[in-house]
């Protein structure tokens, strides 16, 4: 949200440098988030003066142009050359000077002393296109004689310079959604910590009167659950025209583009009070009704924007005798709004449920500066006093009369809520007891009336603006952040308790891990548990009916909770090698959110359940070629190492995990690690058909793993002491030839089944393949590591072993042993 210091000022007197008023906004709760400098005219025109033309003749060497001498209040004339048409001596114009920078658009050229065809040229005479102060270029600005040569520009064009803060405006404090809203705030911490005698000063519109009745509308209020509060009042015999200078700028520092003045208004109105209005052309209210409802499933309605919608019977609208003509709170119609040719209108300032107007929005995707303070919670004591601010407005700069008095349809009046709070209660929340004085005027700054005081106990009445203040503890905090949290004094005392950890300490081990694989050049990633819905719905790996959708979601590109970290890693990767960053190795810890009960009438928690999972993506080279590193691609056995480190920290045997082909279909080709039957982990390449969602062109390597399992039994996993074996071990190599189908594991499986006492490990350290083998055959180098813990090995001994290791793989998985 943009607020204008200058605007600031039209209701409160204070000449305080803007970065204190932004500490002081920031101390309010209204964290600024920027500051910048605005100007009515991009540049402030910098460097252009008022000069006067002393002489002007014809250029020597080109027709159409003329040099002239220009007074522009320094020791000696400029000399100037000038290519406009109607320039001549005794004129007063406007001289850019040698290193004033000119704006058109988003471009800007710097004015240089040159010479154009032989002549010297020391600045240039302006038009009112090249200052930026209109759109005529056929020739030069000529000014009133009465202007001094030398004035700067920027004072006899009056040019307007302000100050914008941006104000990450929470949902909490949309009391504070206007600049007469920002201004309160702003007087109460001032007069609490600065004793200033500060009251915020609003427009009089006590001369507010109807001219005449002779353009009634009649209202009608049929969804009174929606529509809280409706108001209006008509104008007629008025003038659409462009708004006055003073009232665009006002817009433009906000970042408003000025529309015409009944537009423009409204907006105004708007960003004054924080009361969102709408203005109707009374010739497009058939019947010279309006009706507030909901229309019947199928209607179809055009908004200002031009886009047909389809509307829900959900949406409440603003509806004339045939039709709708507004989207109640969020967005007009095109056929009613605001023409050139508008002579007579309807104002609103209405008051609506802030559901309604939120789903409305999120279901047609339309954010506007309306549905953002409706769906917050308008005042709804403000919307007289606003609409009479607005028809005094459109009066004063669009003339006519007006002609209704003033319709106010409320029919259930919003009582203020009444608040019971303690000063014993604030000093235990502040960590301070604040006097009662103090707290007594800064409830009377906010405008928190004090109904009842007995004792220690308070009965506040809270103002209709704040509607969030609900509770003790809110009124707690809005008197802390007048009073100032700085002024809150850090205690001397530190309290603390003794906590009993459950074992193993799970985020003890997430930051072990990351830190692991940080070290092993990993970055880690924390991906948006949102995402969209089609994601998952456009292919069947995953069970749509298990699916989390959100019932109102903030856009349809968030509308499902993740079943998996996949989706979440690729778009990552795919962000990356947008930007040239090929080479990726990343990591995840996070949440994956399933239905159990898909189907319950009433949602429940017990319905869902959460599982938390570590993902792995690898893609690109190992690292960057240098001297001494050849880099090469990443592959499965890159991540599958990986994936076994992490294994391997927490104390889990790799090799009593029993492993297989992932089910999943993402996987081009994979693996699987399953411990007592239940899935561990699992790692592979990712599908050319997955990757081909997110445009990825390379190879993209992904595991998961079940992070509640592996805590599981990271709980029973001891460490034990043994003692370093005193014999020797001996190791063996087999080259053995083997169908293409055989796994490494089932070799590994099979030799430990034949061999348990002196068999202490089993590796792969080749893999060959060649036509020259035959038809679907490879060739695996395997290393067989055997040590006795009671006795050094013996080579009879040693023969046998590997006699049995080799019979065992010629019987069961047909091998032949190469010599």
């Amino acid at each position: 949200m943009k607020i204008s210091y200058n605007w600031i000022k039209d209701y409160l007197k204070i000449d305080h440098e803007p970065e204190k008023i932004a500490d002081i906004l920031t101390c309010t709760g209204l964290e600024v988030e920027g500051i910048e400098e605005w100007v009515s005219v991009k540049g402030g025109l910098e460097g252009v003066v008022i000069g006067k033309v002393l002489t002007c003749k014809k250029h020597p060497g080109a027709d159409r142009l003329s040099v002239t001498t220009v007074d522009t209040g320094g020791l000696q004339p400029l000399q100037i050359v000038c290519g406009a048409p109607n320039v001549a001596a005794g004129q007063t114009v406007a001289v850019a000077t040698v290193g004033a920078i000119l704006y058109k658009g988003n471009e800007s050229f710097e004015i240089r002393k040159s010479k154009i065809r032989g002549e010297l040229s020391e600045g240039m005479i302006c038009a009112e296109d090249e200052l930026g102060l209109g759109t005529d270029h056929t020739g030069i600005m000529i000014l009133n004689s009465d202007a001094e040569a030398g004035t700067p520009a920027s004072r006899y064009f009056d040019i307007t310079r302000d100050v914008v803060f941006e104000i990450g405006l929470t949902p909490n404090r949309i009391e504070s959604g206007s600049h007469i809203g920002v201004a309160r705030d702003i007087a109460a911490y001032l007069r609490q910590n600065e004793n200033a005698g500060l009251q915020v000063t609003l427009p009089d519109l006590s001369s507010f009167k109807s001219d005449n009745s002779s353009n009634v509308i009649d209202i009608e209020i049929e969804n009174s659950h929606d529509c809280l509060r409706y108001t209006g009042v008509t104008l007629s015999e008025i003038e659409i025209c462009e708004s006055p200078r003073w009232l665009k700028d006002k817009l433009k520092s906000i970042g408003l583009n000025p529309i015409n003045n009944v537009v423009d208004i409204t907006n105004f109105v708007q960003h004054e009070t924080g009361q969102p209005l709408h203005a109707f052309d009374c010739n497009d209210i058939a019947g010279n009704r309006i009706i507030i409802k909901n229309l019947p499933a199928g209607n179809k309605f055009v908004t200002l924007d031009g886009i047909e919608r389809n509307l829900s019977p959900k949406d409440l609208m603003i509806c004339n005798e045939n039709e709708g003509m507004c989207i109640a709170g969020v967005f007009g119609g095109l056929k009613s709004g605001i023409k050139p040719t508008t002579q007579n209108i309807f104002l609103e300032s209405a008051n609506f449920n802030p559901v309604a107007i939120r789903k409305t929005s999120k279901r047609h995707g339309i954010k506007t500066d309306s549905s953002f303070r409706f769906e917050r919670g308008a005042d709804p004591e403000i919307a007289v006093w606003a609409l009479k601010r607005a028809a005094m407005l459109v009066k004063e700069l669009a003339g006519g009369t007006i002609s209704s008095e003033i319709t106010d349809i409320y029919p259930v009046p919003v009582k203020r809520a009444i608040v019971e709070a303690s000063y014993s209660s604030i000093a235990r929340l502040a960590g301070k007891a604040i006097e009662k004085n103090t707290i007594r005027n800064i409830l009377g700054f906010l405008e928190i009336d004090i109904m009842e005081e007995d004792g220690d106990r308070l009965a506040l009445e809270i103002p209709a603006r704040k509607v969030d203040v609900k509770n003790e503890a809110d009124v707690i905090e809005e008197i802390l952040r007048i009073y100032g949290y700085n002024n809150i004094e850090t205690g001397t005392r530190l309290n603390s308790a003794i906590t009993i950890v459950e074992k193993p300490d799970r985020e003890k081990l997430v930051n072990t891990i990351s830190d692991m694989l940080a070290s092993a050049g990993f970055a880690e990633i924390m991906c948006n548990s949102l995402n969209p819905a089609s994601w998952y719905e456009q292919n069947d790996e995953f069970d749509t009916k298990r699916l989390v959708i959100l019932a109102n979601p903030l856009s349809s590109d968030l509308n499902a909770m993740r079943p998996s970290l996949l989706y979440g890693g690729l778009s990552t990767i795919i962000w990356n090698l947008n930007r040239q960053n090929h080479d990726l190795k990343l990591f995840e810890f996070g949440h994956c959110y399933f239905i159990d009960k898909p189907g319950a009438d009433i949602p429940s928690p017990e319905n869902y359940s959460e599982k938390a999972n570590l993902a792995m993506f690898i893609t690109g080279q190992t690292g960057k070629q240098t001297w001494n590193h050849k880099a090469a691609p990443t592959s499965f056995f890159h991540l599958k190492s990986y994936m076994e480190m992490v294994f391997s920290r927490l104390g889990i045997d790799i090799d009593q995990l029993a492993t297989a082909e992932s089910p999943m279909k993402y996987f081009a080709e994979s693996i699987t690690w399953l411990h007592n039957g239940e899935q561990l982990g699992e790692a592979g390449r990712i599908s050319a058909q997955y990757l081909a969602q997110f445009d990825i062109q390379q190879d993209v390597y992904f595991g998961n793993i079940n992070w509640d399992c592996l805590m599981k039994i990271a709980a029973r996993h001891t460490v034990s002491f043994r003692e370093l074996p005193r014999y020797p071990t001996v190791r063996r190599d087999l080259a053995l030839l083997l169908n293409r189908s055989v796994t490494f594991g089932q070799i590994r499986d099979l030799a430990r089944r034949t061999e348990r006492k002196l068999l202490h490990n089993v590796a792969l350290f080749d893999v060959y393949e060649h036509h020259s083998l035959g038809a679907d055959k490879k060739s695996y180098a395997v290393s067989f590591t055997l040590r006795d813990d009671r006795q050094t090995l013996t080579d009879k001994t040693i023969d046998k072993t590997m006699n049995s290791l080799m019979a065992a793989f010629e019987r069961e998985l047909g091998a032949t042993v190469r010599k």
